[in-house]
């Protein structure tokens, strides 16, 4: 199956979301918006959801706690209890304040980790895949909208009247059809 791919290039951040904003008010889906850093307000303007990364995090910093707490109580009490420092031993509460820093610790490591590898299972990224950037441009000074199966007229005219500096369109088989 065949599919109308168009591509408006941008040069200003401003403008591509002015861009992005005329095509969601004429009902144009836009598949795709490639930028060479972040750009503010575009997930607004695109009409993306809010991510749930957040959520993600308090849970894997509540793991990554909750191994410390596992961790250090079986190696400090359980496997080899010391009396370090006059401290009293052979008790987890009693040795809390000792623990926190480690604590600390455990839990933004497996937080932090997480995240990453969240991220890049969620958007599929591993080693070997090739890139599934259109416009290598985007990579450095170039914003790009990818609109998939539209009218093409209608997203033509309004990248040009947007201030798009190039339109591309293209045909794509889609190999999973």
């Amino acid at each position: 199956m065949s599919k109308k791919i168009i591509h408006g290039l941008y040069d200003d951040d401003d403008v591509l979301l002015k861009g992005v904003k005329a095509l969601r008010e004429k009902g144009v889906h836009i598949k795709e918006v490639y930028t060479p850093f972040p750009v503010h307000g575009l997930d607004k303007a695109m009409g993306l959801k809010d991510t749930r990364i957040a959520v993600a995090a308090f849970i894997y910093g509540v793991i990554g706690l909750s191994f410390a707490m596992l961790m250090m109580n079986y190696m400090m009490i359980v496997d080899w209890p010391q009396n370090i420092g006059g401290k009293p031993s052979f008790t987890f509460w009693k040795n809390l304040p000792a623990f926190v820093p480690i604590m600390f610790e455990c839990t933004v490591l497996f937080a932090g980790h997480l995240m990453v590898i969240t991220f890049l299972a969620k958007n599929g990224m591993y080693p070997g895949r090739p890139a599934m950037n259109p416009d290598p441009r985007t990579t450095d000074d170039l914003f790009m909208v990818e609109i998939e199966n539209a009218d093409v007229s209608v997203a033509k005219q309004i990248f040009e009247e947007t201030g798009a500096i190039e339109i591309h369109e293209k045909e794509s088989t889609d190999a999973q059809h």
